[in-house]
């Protein structure tokens, strides 16, 4: 317990249960002499500095509040406690009535944290850094616009991939691979695994297929002639628009999101149940 003295939880100020479930494990931490604090947002855009004190965030809501935790988090190696507080999350596995036990365990030393993949992500316009973010599910360059096709080339470490004509482009983590990719048609990897998916969305080449590759450097140029603005957005939460010849590079971050996971199901059970597998024509 002497590892965890001070705890913020971050809940959105727009769920009705968010006052309520804080109060709660207020109450609880304080009776340990645990100090504990509560924000509560109204939107999940950009990052909030924490600072280096915080030894656990309990994000309270849905998986949209555990992305605007994580990024909070990565810079400091902060523990992130997910409480659901909407519908059945795959990251905000942990429901609300749940919470004190898998609280418990991780105070009383239990091996019940998840290390989590996390991208970087930087935009180089005319050689200089014009943006960087961190996120845990995805990167995704598209258009602004609805349905317009836009054209951008590939590199997967320095070497030269190709370019594509689609709706965009998603590079994903393990974590997001059961998100925006997974709708795009990617693949679903193991929480916990060391890879990228990058997944084009409605190419216009049937050929282009999503590719899962290891820890390399990706850059994906936005070419020249474009008839549509770009933008980028990391998390579906941070935005930047882009220009022709930008080269948007996404990495590994060397930070790892430490996310407690549930004493009651694992990753298996959590897409089983999330993803309606049934297994048996018979129980569809």
């Amino acid at each position: 317990m002497s590892r965890v003295k001070k705890v913020l939880i971050i809940a959105p100020s727009i769920k009705t249960e968010s006052k309520e479930v804080a109060e709660d494990i207020e109450k609880y931490l304080s009776e340990m002499r645990i100090c504990v604090n509560s924000v509560f947002i109204d939107t999940t855009e950009g990052t909030m500095d924490i600072g280096n004190d915080i030894d656990l965030i309990v994000a309270l809501g849905g998986d949209g509040t555990v992305l605007y935790a994580a990024r909070c988090a990565a810079p400091y190696g902060t523990t992130v406690l997910p409480v659901n507080l909407g519908t059945f999350g795959y990251i905000t596995e942990i429901e609300k009535t749940e919470w004190k036990e898998s609280l418990d365990a991780y105070l009383s030393g239990a091996d019940n944290v998840s290390k989590r993949l996390m991208l970087k992500v930087s935009v180089y316009r005319d050689g200089k850094e014009v943006f960087f973010s961190r996120g845990l599910n995805e990167a995704v360059i598209c258009s602004s616009g609805i349905a317009k096709v836009i054209n951008l080339g590939l590199s997967i470490d320095k070497t030269f991939a190709g370019n594509f004509r689609s709706d965009g482009m998603i590079v994903a983590t393990p974590t997001g691979s059961t998100g925006y990719s997974l709708a795009s048609g990617g693949p679903i990897l193991d929480a916990e695994m060391r890879a990228l998916i990058i997944t084009p969305i409605c190419p216009f080449t049937l050929s282009n297929r999503p590719v899962v590759t290891g820890e390399k450097e990706i850059v994906l140029e936005v070419l020249e002639h474009q008839r549509t603005d770009i933008v980028l957005t990391v998390d579906g939460q941070v935005l930047f628009e882009l220009v022709e010849n930008d080269k948007i590079v996404v990495e590994m971050s060397s930070k790892r999101l430490r996310l407690i996971h549930s004493t009651k199901r694992n990753f298996t059970e959590v897409i089983r149940e999330k993803l309606h597998w049934a297994g048996d024509m018979r129980n569809a």
